[in-house]
């Protein structure tokens, strides 16, 4: 597995990563012996950026890993680990709002260390912004995490570009994680630019369109009964059967490559630029294979410009998020 650096700071990270949401929540049932087993096979691949928050579950991821860890005491040497805080859920999944007060932020680190089980964050991000607080306030807590060592590199997730810059002027910001696929591209314009401009590495969450770009969704129904994407516009039964042709366009160049749409969905990120890395989630040790593979393909320019064309010619249908929700990215 290829190494990347995020930011200027010196922290690398494996190219591909993984996220681990889905093992506690949002998409349908899980089970802790299939996350461990993806777990241990993620490290065997060289998949070891880890992704995770403190509102998954609530906290229940945190303390899944904070469990792997404690059952594999040298897992933790041979991971980067990234977590995050600011967006409020009650013990029921209930969204309460969001909170970046510096009181606030030195007070979710504590709580996260205790459930990972853990004495640093590699990474630790403000998963979105909080419109009450100004964002120099809240990096400076962060900043001071750092100085008592218990972060080691600060990120920012979903923020906008005049927000990014702000935060720079703090201190310096390793990441900026924001989605980014073949079918979430609007972050190119203005914040991508940016974080070039600041020097700041991108983590791409959802880079398989949350599954939809692997291939392996082709009707609703094959979302389980509380899967979270039964409520995203993008799967919604307006626009699924639209966005279902993208999809059959990136099998098709897949297959005359002889690899999977999510290798191609990957490989794609990682040709945009080599600050860029990605998370995509998965409860499949098959599937950390096959992600992991992605970085050994070898795709000509002249395939590559096929890939661009067929993306500019489909219209992705439906917005990333809720309508309510789509209102706190890119402050």
């Amino acid at each position: 597995m290829q190494k990347r650096q995020l930011g200027h700071q010196g922290l690398m990270v494996s190219s591909v990563g993984l996220g681990c949401m889905g093992m506690s929540d949002f998409y349908g049932s899980h089970d802790k012996q299939d996350s461990f087993a993806t777990l241990h096979q993620a490290i065997n691949s060289g998949v070891t950026f880890w992704d995770t928050s403190d509102i998954y579950g609530p906290k229940t991821n945190e303390l899944l890993l904070g469990d792997f860890f404690k059952q594999n005491s040298t897992a933790r040497d041979s991971v980067t680990l990234a977590t995050k805080f600011g967006i409020l859920r009650d013990d029921k999944g209930g969204f309460l709002g969001f909170n970046g007060r510096p009181e606030y932020v030195k007070q979710a680190c504590d709580a996260s260390l205790q459930r990972l089980g853990i004495d640093c964050i590699d990474l630790y991000y403000q998963h979105r912004m909080d419109p009450s607080v100004p964002i120099e306030e809240t990096v400076g807590a962060m900043a001071d995490l750092v100085k008592e060592g218990k972060v080691r590199y600060l990120g920012l997730s979903e923020a906008g570009s005049q927000t990014l810059k702000r935060a720079c002027a703090v201190h310096p910001i390793a990441a900026l994680q924001s989605e980014y696929s073949l079918w979430s591209r609007d972050i190119e314009d203005d914040i991508l630019p940016a974080c070039r401009e600041l020097g700041v590495g991108l983590v791409a969450y959802s880079p398989l369109g949350r599954g939809f770009l692997t291939g392996a969704i082709t009707q609703r129904s094959d979302l389980g009964a509380g899967d979270w994407r039964l409520t995203n516009p993008r799967f919604s039964e307006q626009n699924f059967d639209h966005n279902l042709r993208l999809v059959a366009e990136i099998k098709t160049i897949s297959d005359s490559l002889d690899c999977s749409p999510a290798q191609l969905a990957l490989a794609w990120i990682a040709k945009q630029s080599p600050e860029y890395v990605s998370i995509p989630g998965t409860r499949n040790p098959a599937r950390i294979v096959e992600n992991a593979g992605a970085m050994s393909l070898n795709i000509s320019e002249e395939k590559w410009l096929d890939i661009a064309k067929c993306i500019a010619q489909h219209q992705v249908h439906g917005l990333r998020y809720p309508k309510e929700s789509m209102a706190a990215l890119g402050r």
